[in-house]
């Protein structure tokens, strides 16, 4: 900041200079103007030329060219009019080169305060404390992601109002999987900036997954309102595609997803559609395009089975889900696949196509732990009586290996 306010010292130099130069003219100036004045030779001119012309008036009076009533006319004309000339030719005394000096000082002080107050008002003090902070946490060695969203949160305490602040928190919160902190950042955005249909869709996308992937009238309320807004919103359609491809509509997940990378920038995001476009394909019984084709990147092979002592325990339909996360459960799921009870024994492949989210994906590590947990109520987050089976350390990579296994073999108290 230091910096910032040294840089405004030197612009606001020349203005103070241009207030400041004219008092050094100032005694030249005025010497000059008194020496037009004194020298000014108008009043004998006009008064030459009064008395040529009422020289005239009394030659024609005495020639009988006018009478007498004309010439006390035309006198009285020439004397207003030389009065005129001599009153315009007046001037008010010239002041001392002193007066108004106090004026200067007052009007640069008002220039600096002005300056000042525009930049608090319209300048990017906010966003140069932000940059300065996000600086400083990568340069420091001891650097990590909590300290990162420590400062940031510092931060927008301070500028509760700067929008970019949140927009820095956001991912952080986001990718951490605290999905509640970075709803209540997308909440705050949209406080600030309006319901733009990017920060709605995101919101929908939060919703969508705290809810356990359940469309919720809630996130079907955000997905109406963005889609009236831009048809074509690639964050929205993409989450469309996931909810058509778990109620196995797969042919609608395609055409969803073709649809979402036509307006994505992010060629991660857009890859990892295209791998569940391929799924999808797959599970329709066709050959994947060649358009729709990505690199399968690597992935986990895995195997699911239940316990034998717990056979029976819960029904059929009951919801299945394989999660992969990082050993820390520093960032969301990395993987989730659904199915059924009934499916079980289940071999299946998890990879980027499986992600969450866009900067939480299996490829980002080498290692993740296997969470497979059978929920009777379907509901995202365990509930007591929910069937539990967990891996630790598996290997993430080339997925035409022997799958591994993974056992439901413990009940949620």
């Amino acid at each position: 900041m230091t910096l910032l306010w040294i840089a405004l010292a030197v612009l606001l130099l020349p203005a103070l200079w241009l207030l400041v130069a004219p008092l050094r003219h100032a005694a030249a100036v005025r010497a000059a103007q008194r020496d037009v004045e004194v020298n000014n030779r108008t009043a004998d001119q006009n008064l030459a030329i009064y008395r040529r012309r009422l020289a005239s008036l009394e030659a024609a009076r005495e020639r009988g060219d006018i009478d007498a009533q004309r010439f006390e006319e035309d006198r009285l004309e020439l004397e207003r009019s030389l009065l005129e000339d001599t009153e315009r030719r007046e001037r008010a005394p010239l002041k001392l080169t002193t007066s108004g000096k106090l004026a200067v000082p007052v009007v640069m002080l008002a220039v600096v305060l002005a300056s000042v107050f525009w930049y608090h008002q319209k300048g990017a003090e906010g966003d140069l404390a932000l940059y300065m902070v996000q600086q400083q946490v990568m340069n420091d060695p001891d650097a990590s992601l909590p300290m990162l969203v420590e400062r940031l949160e510092e931060q927008a305490a301070r500028q509760p109002g700067n929008p970019n602040v949140w927009r820095a928190l956001f991912p952080l919160y986001r990718d951490s999987g605290r999905i509640g902190e970075a709803t209540r950042v997308l909440e705050r955005l949209i406080a600030l900036e309006g319901r733009q249909p990017g920060l709605l869709a995101e919101l929908a996308q939060m919703r969508y997954f705290a809810a356990g992937r359940e469309m919720t009238d809630e996130v079907q309320s955000l997905v109406d309102e963005v889609l009236a807004m831009q048809p074509a919103q690639p964050t929205v359609l993409g989450m469309l595609g996931i909810e058509a491809f778990e109620g196995g509509d797969y042919q609608t997940a395609i055409d969803q997803w073709r649809r979402a990378i036509a307006g994505l920038q992010d060629s991660g995001t857009a890859d990892a559609l295209r791998q569940g476009i391929q799924v999808a394909q797959r599970r329709l019984g066709i050959v994947p395009d060649a358009t729709d084709q990505a690199g399968e990147g690597p992935g986990i092979s895995v195997r699911v089975r239940l316990a034998d002592d717990l056979a029976g325990r819960l029904e059929g339909n009951a919801s299945v889900f394989v999660v992969a996360r990082d050993l820390k459960e520093e960032l969301p799921p990395l993987a989730v696949v659904r199915a059924q009870l009934d499916e079980l024994p289940l071999t299946l492949v998890l990879n980027d196509a499986d992600a969450m989210a866009p900067m939480a994906r299996l490829s980002r590590v080498d290692q993740a732990r296997l969470v497979v947990r059978v929920s009777e109520s379907g509901q995202a987050t365990p509930q007591p009586g929910d069937l539990v089976g967990t891996l630790e350390g598996v290997t993430v990579g080339n997925t035409d290996g022997e799958p591994v296994e993974v056992v439901i073999d413990q009940v949620v108290e």
